[in-house]
């Protein structure tokens, strides 16, 4: 199943294949991790295919119900399945996803949650942004409506803070955003024999790290909204463990990284 070719009327040319203001080939297709969310998860795929997107899709141990969706969806055109027998966490399973994508020939991946939180409508101007810039990690903003729960919503601006100082930039300005474009290349390059979260530190803690490298960052706001009946798998203490944790360590990196960090911002 060839991750290039896209049904008449998708929005992107060769079905996720365009040519970068700089003459290079993107590939581009859409990792969707997903965990048990075997009901809005179709919308998201039609989606996706909608803007000529081919679609990955990682199953990560969801119960049998939730795969027998995914089963079914795979078998249309430019939906791929992948599937891992033991439950990995979020970033586990991303991380997967790029490595799969990265054998399919593919040269950046769309990250977007399965949950039907992201705003599909907002993959355009992703796209077109990776396609301006395709060295650089296109993230999404949060533009959020008024049943983002409060305890999240104040939880994340100190991560934000954290990520300010540990970057010593403003580069990322919401780290914990699953709806982004990753050049794969130099994404799988920064990650090679690093420990990297695997749960819901994943998403922040890449994002530093590919700072840390000298990526730079396209921030692209996107509305948010967070379903009366959705389904969150965020556990309150032991993901706040593993976050805080996650800060700790990326400090004492952020310390002897700190000469390099403030060199780059002058020569900038």
């Amino acid at each position: 199943m060839s991750p290039t070719r896209s049904p008449e009327g998708a929005h992107l040319p060769l079905g996720g294949a365009a040519h970068s203001a700089k003459g290079a080939e993107l590939r581009l297709g859409a990792v969707i991790p997903v965990y048990n969310h075997g009901g809005p998860v179709a919308g998201v795929v039609a989606a996706l295919r909608a803007h000529g997107l081919p679609v990955l899709l990682v199953d990560d141990a969801s119960e049998p119900g939730c795969a027998a969706v995914l089963d079914l969806l795979a078998c249309q055109p430019d939906v791929l399945l992948e599937r891992l027998r033991v439950n990995q966490g979020k970033g586990g399973a991303v991380m997967a996803g790029l490595h799969r994508a990265h054998q399919l020939g593919w040269t950046h991946a769309l990250q977007i949650d399965a949950d039907g939180q992201h705003d599909t409508c907002d993959v355009p101007a992703f796209v077109a942004a990776a396609v301006a810039e395709p060295a650089q990690l296109i993230c999404g903003c949060p533009i959020y409506d008024d049943r983002v729960p409060r305890a999240r919503l104040y939880g994340r601006y100190a991560t934000h803070i954290w990520v300010w100082i540990n970057t010593l930039s403003f580069a990322v300005r919401d780290s914990m955003c699953g709806f982004r474009i990753y050049p794969l290349a130099q994404v799988l390059h920064c990650v090679e024999g690093r420990h990297i979260g695997r749960r819901m530190d994943f998403d922040t803690e890449i994002a530093v790290r590919l700072v840390w490298s000298g990526m730079r960052v396209t921030n692209l706001p996107t509305r948010v909204r967070y379903p009366e009946d959705g389904v969150s798998h965020f556990r309150a203490w032991q993901d706040n463990v593993l976050i805080s944790a996650m800060h700790t360590r990326l400090f004492f990196g952020m310390l002897w990284r700190a000469p390099l960090l403030l060199w780059r911002k002058v020569a900038a």
